[in-house]
């Protein structure tokens, strides 16, 4: 839980995957609507397509498959909707190798090295890790999901704002949603990613250009 904690030197804390321009927007104003937008996110948008990513990377890594992991790690690349949401996924996936790294050494990021020398989406630095440690892939991904939710509501308890008892209810209410996008990511191939949360990729367009600014996507 170390990796995915907030205070593990990612810099997560300074993305906020649009949200900032949607409750400018005014279409998060409120607990409720917050959960509504974080709810379509994770089981239609960014949160399913990184968990499916997250779980081939790590089957790539577990078999030792470096062509498969070359192919994870590009799709996951070049898959980001916008620039900021590229530049939050690999920044923060190359925050993640470079702390893992130091503290908390594996083959496996050796292997991806040598698999890949682009840069690396955030899912994929953390699937390569786990499966390195020997994490199973059913028990990390919901961790994983956890924390990008985490994430997310604690842009919108900043942004809003919330409190933080408000913010813990919206994690709780996304819980049964990340139980049920893990489940869906674990059974899908590469070829069933996509998203339908067409408004979030616009509003990570729009962030770019907003003019007052908290975070950087």
């Amino acid at each position: 839980m170390a990796w995915l904690s907030p205070s593990y030197p990612v810099g997560a804390f300074s993305y906020s995957s649009g949200i900032e321009w949607v409750v400018e927007a005014g279409d998060i104003k409120d607990a409720a609507t917050l959960i509504d937008w974080l709810s379509l996110m994770m089981s239609n948008g960014a949160g399913f397509c990184d968990a499916v990513l997250f779980v081939h990377a790590h089957r790539a890594t577990s078999d030792d498959n470096e062509a498969a992991l070359r192919d994870v790690a590009e799709l996951a690349a070049a898959f980001s909707p916008t620039k900021e949401r590229h530049l939050e996924t690999t920044a923060q996936g190359r925050a993640f190798i470079d702390a893992t790294r130091a503290a908390w050494a594996c083959e496996s990021l050796s292997l991806l090295a040598k698999a890949w020398d682009g840069p690396v989406a955030y899912p994929v630095a953390v699937g390569v890790t786990c499966a390195g440690h020997g994490m199973t892939v059913d028990v990390a991904l919901p961790a994983l999901l956890h924390a990008v939710a985490a994430n997310w509501i604690s842009a919108g308890v900043r942004l809003i704002p919330l409190g933080q008892t408000d913010g813990q209810r919206v994690l709780a209410a996304l819980e049964p949603v990340i139980v049920v996008t893990a489940a869906r990511a674990l059974t899908s191939s590469l070829d069933d990613i996509g998203s339908a949360t067409f408004r979030a990729d616009l509003a990570s367009m729009r962030h770019e250009t907003q003019y007052t600014r908290l975070f950087r996507s």
